[in-house]
């Protein structure tokens, strides 16, 4: 710890225009107090009200996918690598907001994660709509239901969503998404 340093972490927020990062537990308060900061950062800045919505939105999809996702998984994964925690973050580029997540996940998790978001990278907006409302109509199984909050991200992004998995030095995988608002 002695070679951490506040300013430099400050210093690369500041270089890639990140305004509200968290990095830990996500928790239902953790959730509604980052949200809170969130939408009085983006009323603070004069964005306009459905921007606001749409990276609010975004915002509570990624976070409740963390909470979900390592509560679900938290046991199998290693607390002393903070495998149970997530990092949230939201920046701004040009008149956009890019909000990004991440997290590690199992090696079990991989085709299902790409099976849901790889046919959005190419879908327009129609087809994500159509997609979107399919998924209401399917039974949805215990402890599946990422596919229908991915659907929501593509249709609020401007561009296709962003995704990478990738392996750490441990072994670990780390899935990290981002859409631009």
């Amino acid at each position: 710890m002695a070679n951490f340093d506040i300013m430099d972490l400050r210093n690369i927020f500041e270089d890639q225009n990140v305004m509200i990062c968290f990095n830990g537990p996500f928790s239902h308060s953790v959730i509604e107090q980052l949200g809170e900061a969130v939408k009085n950062h983006l009323h603070s800045s004069h964005a306009p009200k459905d921007r606001i919505a749409d990276v609010f939105s975004v915002f509570v999809e990624q976070a409740q996918n963390l909470k979900n996702y390592t509560t679900r998984t938290g046991s199998d994964l290693s607390q002393e690598s903070s495998g149970a925690n997530g990092t949230l973050a939201i920046a701004r580029e040009g008149e956009n907001y890019i909000v990004s997540s991440g997290n590690l996940v199992g090696a079990e998790d991989v085709e299902r994660i790409r099976a849901f978001i790889d046919p959005l990278l190419e879908a327009d907006g129609k087809e994500l709509k159509t997609m979107y409302k399919r998924r209401l109509r399917e039974p949805v199984e215990e402890g599946d239901g990422a596919g229908l909050g991915f659907i929501s991200m593509a249709r609020k992004s401007v561009e296709p969503l962003r995704y990478s998995i990738k392996e750490q030095p441990d072994g670990a995988l780390f899935f990290n998404i981002s859409a631009v608002i």
